[in-house]
């Protein structure tokens, strides 16, 4: 089968190549799946250019997620079955199949589409817990950088679930009409000297009491300049990859405090991740999560997937998919 592999951490479409390998058989509480789609992720990058939370043993393959056919099942599996649809979290899934611990998988009904499916964990999914963790209730204002990608455009849909207010900032103007488009009225893009401005006018001069910061770099001081006294900021990602930038001021004469969000270490409960899973499976079968892929590229051409998935403007994911 084929798979894509790098033998050492550096620039993605650099590093990356693709490779003939055995096919893997499935232990005890495993299932081999076939995959069909699999998401270009920013921590998928990171940890290929050795920048994320941890650093997998070389020659490693990539890819964290997928949707997939269930081909065979380990010892002990049996909730799910053979041809079975099935998506969630993985490992080494850029390959044309892929082990999962099947407690892992999720059944995927038939009215979701592939190109969801396989977006369905790490990005709803940590919008919702990082929702449930942020302390605030309908009415509050909380604001979040990179708003265009999935995880603000996910946060302001579940806010709104919840009478939360999410204020999005992006970097360009042309995004702010892109999101308008889509639905999401309260965004502003930061490139233009008056930025600050349009964000009292918006909330109308209320606190803004949580920050979500995605960027790194001069992200976060953009974003702490207009939260609250004593607001929190949260340190999501780090798209830029250069290091936090926030002054002393913010913390000690506002006291802006700030803390981290990662997903492979929640700080929810197992029991909670499970209803919260059960919550974006049900809003994907009815139809209100949809989430969209802007091309996907067979595992041959994975250095220019990952080179796609760097450009601006995208308005989905970039995907490997199956053969």
């Amino acid at each position: 089968m084929k798979t894509a592999i790098y033998s050492e951490f550096g620039t993605p479409e650099k590093v990356l190549q693709t490779k003939e390998v055995e096919r893997p058989q499935p232990g005890p509480g495993q299932v081999l799946v076939k995959m069909v789609l699999s998401p270009v992720h920013n921590h998928d990058l990171m940890t290929i250019a050795g920048h994320y939370g941890f650093k997998p043993a070389l020659p490693a393959v990539p890819g964290t997620e997928a949707v997939g056919v269930v081909e065979a099942l380990g010892e002990g599996v049996t909730h799910l079955k053979q041809g079975q649809r099935v998506a969630g979290g993985a490992e080494k899934t850029w390959a044309e199949y892929y082990l999962a611990t099947a407690a892992r998988l999720v059944p995927v009904p038939d009215s979701v589409s592939d190109e969801t499916a396989c977006q369905l964990v790490s990005m709803p999914l940590s919008a919702k817990m990082l929702l449930d963790t942020l302390e605030v209730g309908a009415g509050d204002w909380i604001a979040i950088n990179a708003a265009n990608g999935a995880v603000g455009k996910l946060l302001a849909q579940y806010g709104a679930e919840k009478g939360v207010n999410v204020l999005g900032l992006v970097r360009r103007d042309a995004a702010v009409d892109e999101m308008a488009a889509l639905g999401f009225k309260t965004v502003v893009a930061t490139e233009g000297e008056d930025w600050q401005e349009k964000v009292r006018t918006i909330t109308g001069g209320a606190p803004i009491i949580r920050g979500i910061e995605s960027l790194g770099g001069d992200g976060a001081a953009q974003l702490s300049g207009i939260l609250a006294d004593g607001a929190q900021l949260i340190s999501f990602g780090a798209m830029t990859g250069r290091p936090l930038k926030i002054s002393a001021g913010e913390l000690l004469f506002r006291n802006i405090s700030v803390k981290g969000f990662w997903g492979a270490k929640p700080p929810v409960k197992p029991e909670r991740i499970g209803e919260l899973l059960g919550e974006l499976i049900r809003d994907a079968a009815a139809g209100k999560l949809v989430l969209d892929i802007e091309a996907a590229y067979p595992i041959t051409d994975v250095a220019e997937a990952v080179r796609a998935s760097g450009e601006p403007g995208r308005k989905g994911k970039i995907a490997i998919k199956g053969s």
